[in-house]
């Protein structure tokens, strides 16, 4: 079993609630436009960091990170990527990837709005944490957490940060 710790579009915001609402998890995973370097680490402080890089992130970030990250947590096939879209809106490069070998689970980030849906079609849970820094238009930042319990996901949580507690990196 593994609690997952999940933000996206922080834009080199560091937030020291973070920290807080990812102490208890075993992995955070981060699904791009990251901003910076050091928010990587400070992330890695807390727990091991799986991410993807974003349309915002140099190239320190995006040597350090891949566009589409396909990867097995517990017993779930899990595809993150930044600029994926949603179900019956996915961005036609991921799109052809979610047909030809459909993952159990589906995240991606980039619109800054947050999504939990279910793929029907992909048999697969899609989620968009939101954005999570203070670039953009949203007026509440979203970071969400989860378990995987084997084959389930489960316990799904999202923490809502509504104003800035934190310093750009």
């Amino acid at each position: 079993m593994k609690r997952i710790g999940l933000l996206s579009d922080t834009h080199g915001w560091w937030d020291e609630r973070y920290a807080k609402h990812f102490a208890e998890c075993d992995e955070i995973w981060h699904a791009g436009d990251i901003g910076s370097m050091l928010l990587v680490e400070r992330l890695q402080e807390i727990a091991p960091l799986r991410a993807v890089y974003g349309n915002i992130d140099g190239g320190d970030v995006r040597r350090m990170f891949t566009e589409v990250y396909r990867f097995r947590c517990e017993e779930v096939e899990v595809v993150m990527t930044h600029i994926g879209g949603y179900p019956g809106h996915y961005s036609p490069a991921i799109y052809k990837r979610l047909v030809a070998n459909p993952p159990q689970l589906f995240i991606s980030g980039h619109s800054h709005i947050l999504k939990v849906m279910y793929d029907k079609q992909l048999g697969c849970l899609h989620i968009n944490p939101g954005a999570a820094g203070i670039q953009g238009f949203q007026t509440v930042r979203t970071l969400v957490r989860f378990t995987v319990d084997g084959k389930e996901i489960k316990d799904l949580e999202v923490v809502e940060l509504s104003s800035p507690s934190g310093k750009g990196l």
